[in-house]
């Protein structure tokens, strides 16, 4: 038997990277899986033998470090959230729900501003999405790069960020996912598509998951999308962990399991009073922690 990596998942069959070297091995994986009701994914780590036709068999997969189900990932360690200057604009919203998945699967998140070709030169302060999320997303902590594919600066930046990491990518559709891949890592041609003017949205381009190799080490994942975006998993009282700068500051609440929404001498309540939390990121917080309470009443 060899080992190996899982790098596609397509129609029922798994394409496996030997460990030494080679072209992926098409493989199908073993029915005792079926039985156990799990299945390999992508990014998963597996021993597998070949079969004197050249089909492989995936025969065991190894102990997992993380798992997503939409997309479904294995083994990730990065989330590279990437968003745009417009079309789509910037949604702080959609970003804060993707960092708290990230957060909760225990991912490294890096956020990428894309289309920085687009934006108005006279927008300054809140007017100019780069600066904004820098402002926010730094002091929260996050790494905060920008770039433009089609004057291609910034892509070194975010070449060096991915090196030697698994990273799955996320973000709203027609923010330049598949473009920044192709701009990122040398020969990759992958799909891209249009934003919509009549939708304000992009079409969708990748169709499965697929494990890209990154010239400098490690493997970034083209999946078709974050399609579950709900708390699911997530109770009220883990969800401030999933905010970094609140876990930092939550020593400092007077109760114990604070949730930051109406108790007295809450130290996070009082760093978004003051300024040293974003005030959209208190405002998601809660909009998030409601948002949870209510489907834990509604079952």
């Amino acid at each position: 038997m060899q080992t190996g990596l899982i790098v596609k998942a397509l129609s029922g069959y798994y394409y496996v990277l030997p460990d030494g070297g080679g072209e992926p091995v098409q493989c199908r994986a073993r029915g005792v899986f079926k039985k156990r009701g799990t299945t390999p994914l992508v990014g998963d780590r597996v021993r597998f033998s070949v079969t004197p036709s050249g089909e492989g068999t995936v025969d065991e997969v190894f102990p997992r470090t993380t798992e997503l189900v939409r997309p479904p990932v294995a083994n990730a360690d990065t989330m590279l959230l990437v968003s745009s200057v417009v079309k789509p604009d910037l949604s702080l919203l959609l970003m804060d729900r993707f960092l708290v998945h990230a957060e909760h699967a225990g991912l490294e998140a890096i956020v990428v501003i894309t289309k920085e070709d687009l934006l108005d030169p006279a927008a300054d302060g809140e007017h100019n999405p780069v600066e904004q999320a820098k402002a926010i997303y730094g002091a929260a902590g996050y790494t905060v790069l920008s770039c433009s594919v089609k004057k291609g600066t910034g892509l070194d930046e975010v070449r060096r960020a991915l090196a030697g990491r698994l990273t799955v990518i996320a973000g709203q559709s027609g923010v330049g996912k598949s473009s920044l891949l192709n701009g990122v890592i040398p020969g990759v041609s992958l799909m891209t598509g249009e934003v919509s003017d009549k939708l304000g949205r992009g079409r969708h381009t990748t169709r499965h998951v697929e494990l890209i190799a990154h010239p400098d080490g490690g493997f970034v994942a083209d999946t078709p999308g974050f399609s579950q975006l709900d708390f699911a998993g997530i109770e009220a009282g883990g969800l401030s962990a999933c905010f970094p700068e609140f876990a930092a500051l939550a020593d400092g609440c007077k109760f114990r399991g604070c949730l930051h929404q109406n108790e007295p001498s809450c130290a996070v309540m009082e760093a978004a009073e003051d300024g040293r939390v974003a005030e959209s990121r208190y405002r998601h917080y809660l909009q998030f922690l409601a948002e949870i309470q209510q489907t834990k009443r509604r079952y």
